[in-house]
């Protein structure tokens, strides 16, 4: 049989994937990572975080569920997974809630996600310095 250009220059028995020692992360920072990226994974709670981001202060629950396309009870529901991430904080006045982000939290999370992601490209070259 004639080889062509086509065939992958491999030695039988060897590998074609990277070795455990190789991967970009353990199990554990794969888990944690997977779950900040779920979070941010959906255009509810990505719309609620830029318009929190934004405003910079305190926005009333009823300026955030006028600005999505959902009911209340769904609003509620993406702001808990959001407070229960740490990234916004909420203030009840009355009967209204009043929520702002945490800044720190977002600075964690933005450099989470851009860590994963720089650790999922390829790797980068090195360049020498004169």
């Amino acid at each position: 049989m004639n080889k062509t250009a086509s065939e992958p220059l491999r030695t039988f028995g060897s590998r074609c994937c990277p070795d455990p020692g190789e991967r970009p992360f353990s199990a554990a920072r794969a888990e944690s990572a997977a779950r900040s990226l779920e979070l941010l994974a959906h255009p509810i709670r990505l719309t609620l975080l830029g318009i929190l981001c934004r405003r910079g202060g305190e926005v009333c629950v009823c300026d955030l569920e006028a600005a999505v396309p959902v009911k209340q009870p769904t609003v509620s529901h993406h702001l808990r997974l959001l407070r229960e991430a740490g990234l916004v904080q909420v203030e009840r006045r009355g009967q209204w809630a009043h929520y702002r982000i945490d800044p720190q939290a977002v600075a964690a999370l933005s450099s989470e996600v851009g860590e994963v992601l720089s650790a999922l490209g390829p790797k980068a070259k090195k360049e020498k310095r004169a």
